[in-house]
């Protein structure tokens, strides 16, 4: 038996570095080692090897393990064949395994062996005269000699009891086991597959586990058109793949993995040329099944039928993945057009035809906003409202906080340029150099949903300058990027929608961005002359005293400028969601009082401090 007391002892024995070093070129590091990371592609080393403490890293990707996980994970090793071949190389002989554990592989053992057995019966079965339909069937999918052979196609006879007499070494009870027989109470066990034509399920050292078979016989309208095997000792449907075994090694060379609707289109796609393409079986895709792929390949392409169930399989797809999102890891989605699936889309179009589909295949973020767009009509403004929530519902499964933060913006800024369209510029240019404001049939603009002030009007300016005084929307940062982008007026056009869509910002944006769709090219006079009028006021260095940014400095180049002001602008449209999901959390922890709580409530926080700290990097960055 394999204590914990052994396999660290075993760990202990390896070299770690030493072991990886065999397939990856590592660098000494002080106490490390690194290297570029073996399990996603990147440019510069986040892989990290620590002999001390026998473990690998990957911040980057998030990889992490030890010599037994570099076994399983990377040379694709079982875990006890991985164990065996560290003893060995360590001196150390394995345990006897417990009699019961022994005994389970075993049994699993001889299920192989039935399994091969039917495999080998199945593919007779299609040569022999009873294979007639079954041949007939594969030639009118066009599958030539190499492509069946390759995939171990077979032939299941009519009959009830004719595996049983085939397969006659074998006890009843392992081929009921096996998922080859069926038994039900008060009834003889009768075969399974019956008048079908037969696909091995294979596992991913491409060991035969379960069998799919397509029934040939017309008028059989309550028998299904593909029956698989059910869950044994030896196959899960929701942890297996077909074609995995096949398909991982191809993946390594494309760097793509597809993922179809069933295995007949893997087949039609390999015998097109396409090699690296998987299937589930007959269940939409599961977690297990997402994280396999991502073993082999950061973006698997997964790849639905055009119709309204296609478009449902690719939302389960979405919704099972959302939770699972880390950096660097995501889903790619294609659909194809409307009737075909890929062994049509092959036969029509051709190969190139399918090559070019999967080339242009959709971030998981872009068919999620599509989806829930298109999803009802939007006519009323709670329609509006609905797709909003729904949109932030999916983030908030998404476990990773980096990236549920991006997906809740990315979201957040398509669905507002969506329900809010960028208003009229209310600015033109007169005759004399002069900028007046358009006529506005809602009789005024509106600035985040706060009508705008009137130009002359003081109690407009009055009330400006007091909430300016308590401290309101007005403050250093947002007086500084107003100066900033006052002082280089042709980047303002750069930054002009994510300004318009972002909440609660000084009031003097809203001014500044309508002034975008000006006929002319904007100067700092003149931007400063439309404030005036618009009786606001040029942002005075005494608002942002002690902000040293590089784009409030004389002699700044206008590339470095462009640099600065944009992460500045980051960091104002960042603020405010960053605090009002820390007061959500503080006010939830508060009533809630719970660990869970406590502890959003604590990385909110240490975002925030980070937050600061950039701010603070950034606006000390040229003092003297």
């Amino acid at each position: 038996m394999l204590t914990p007391q052994w396999l660290d002892q075993l760990r202990s024995r390896v070299t770690l570095s030493a072991l990886i070093g065999r397939s990856v070129r590592l660098q000494k590091a002080g106490r490390e080692h690194r290297a570029c990371c073996p399990f996603h592609n990147e440019n510069s080393p986040s892989f990290y090897v620590n002999d001390e403490k026998a473990f690998y890293h990957c911040f980057g990707c998030g990889a992490h393990g030890d010599a037994i996980r570099w076994m399983t994970d990377h040379q694709g090793l079982a875990f006890m064949d991985a164990v065996k071949e560290l003893a060995a190389e360590a001196g150390m002989d394995v345990p006897a395994p417990d009699p019961k554990m022994a005994k389970a592989a075993e049994k699993r053992d001889s299920l192989y062996d039935v399994m091969a057995a039917a495999q080998e019966w199945f593919k007779a079965s299609l040569s022999g005269t009873e294979g007639t339909a079954a041949r007939a069937y594969l030639a009118t999918r066009c599958f030539d000699s190499h492509t069946v052979q390759r995939f171990g196609f077979g032939y299941a006879p009519e009959g009830r009891q004719a595996l049983k007499e085939a397969l006659s070494r074998f006890p009843e009870s392992m081929l009921v086991e096996a998922g080859l027989r069926i038994a039900v109470e008060e009834r003889d066990p009768y075969d399974r597959f019956r008048g079908r034509l037969m696909l091995p399920i294979e596992d991913a050292r491409g060991r035969v586990i379960a069998f799919g078979g397509r029934i040939l016989a017309k008028g059989k309208s309550d028998a299904p058109k593909y029956l698989n095997s059910p869950d044994t000792p030896l196959f899960d449907k929701g942890r297996t793949l077909y074609n995995l075994h096949r398909a991982a090694p191809a993946a390594r060379q494309s760097g793509r993995m597809v993922v179809v609707e069933g295995y007949m289109d893997v087949i039609a796609l390999a015998a097109a040329g396409i090699a690296d393409a998987v299937a589930p079986l007959g269940t939409a895709l599961t977690e297990q099944q997402i994280e396999m792929l991502w073993r082999h390949v950061e973006m698997p392409t997964l790849c639905f039928d055009g119709d309204a169930a296609g478009q449902r399989a690719a939302m389960r797809a979405i919704t099972r993945a959302l939770p699972l999102l880390r950096p660097a890891h995501s889903l790619r989605i294609v659909r194809l057009p409307e009737g075909l699936d890929p062994d049509d889309l092959i036969k029509q179009r051709g190969p190139r035809a399918m090559e070019d589909l999967l080339g242009e295949a959709k971030s998981l973020v872009d068919v999620l906003w599509e989806a829930e767009r298109d999803a009802i009509p939007l006519n009323t403004p709670e329609d509006k409202a609905g797709l909003k929530a729904r949109l932030m519902a999916h983030v908030e499964t998404i476990q990773h906080p980096d990236i549920a933060g991006l997906y809740r913006r990315e979201l957040q800024d398509r669905y507002s340029e969506f329900a809010f369209p960028r208003r009229e510029n209310r600015w033109q240019q007169q005759g004399s150099g002069n900028f007046q404001p358009r006529s506005n049939a809602r009789g005024g603009g509106k600035w985040n949903g706060k009508p705008s002030p009137a130009p002359s009007a003081p109690e407009s300016i009055n009330r400006l300058n007091n909430r300016f005084a308590q401290g309101g929307t007005r403050d250093a940062l947002s007086a500084a990027v107003i100066a900033g982008l006052i002082r280089w007026p042709s980047l303002l056009a750069r930054h002009a929608e994510a300004l318009a869509r972002s909440p609660g910002l000084d009031q003097r944006f809203e001014t500044l961005v309508d002034c975008c769709g000006a006929a002319d090219t904007l100067e700092t006079a003149v931007l400063t002359t439309i404030l005036r009028d618009n009786g606001l006021e040029q942002p005075t260095a005494a608002e942002y005293a002690g902000l040293r940014f590089g784009f409030l400095i004389p002699d700044t180049s206008e590339e470095q400028a462009a640099a600065e002001l944009a992460q500045a602008i980051d960091l104002l449209i960042e603020r405010p969601v960053l605090e009002a999901a820390l007061a959500k959390a503080t006010a939830r922890f508060e009533s809630e009082l719970s660990d869970s709580a406590f502890a959003e409530q604590q990385r909110l926080l240490k975002r925030k401090l980070e937050f600061d700290s950039r701010l603070r990097q950034m606006a000390t960055r040229h003092a003297s």
